[in-house]
């Protein structure tokens, strides 16, 4: 079953990309991931202020900048695994890094 692991943190504490790649903890969490062979899709997202809303009511269509809610949350980046079980999408997500200070939030795909 494929899994949507959307890794969340607070934008301000978020390290650039060069920390994550250098951090043994990042490493081997990469290296569990290609263990297992879960990986199917991963990519980490820019800063929030560079995002763009669009809504379409009532027959306009509204953009803006930025993300809608205000919040110290973000979803900084996004990994699709393709798992076993909920267990072992659970077993991934609580080996991330940012599961330390953030959280990953796991959603099952529809397929």
């Amino acid at each position: 079953m494929k899994y949507m692991l959307l890794i969340c943190d607070d934008e301000t504490r978020s390290p650039s990309t060069e920390e994550m790649d250098a951090d043994p903890v990042h490493q081997a969490w990469e290296a569990d991931l290609a263990r297992r062979g879960a990986e199917v899709f991963g990519a980490r997202l820019r800063p929030t202020a560079s995002a763009t809303t669009v809504r379409f009511r009532n027959g306009e269509t509204l953009v803006s900048d930025g993300p809608f809610a205000e919040t110290k949350d973000f979803v900084g980046g996004v990994v699709v695994v393709d798992c076993a079980d909920l267990d072992e999408a659970i077993a991934i997500a609580a080996g991330h890094p940012y599961a330390q200070w953030g959280s990953v939030e796991i959603r099952p795909v529809w397929e």
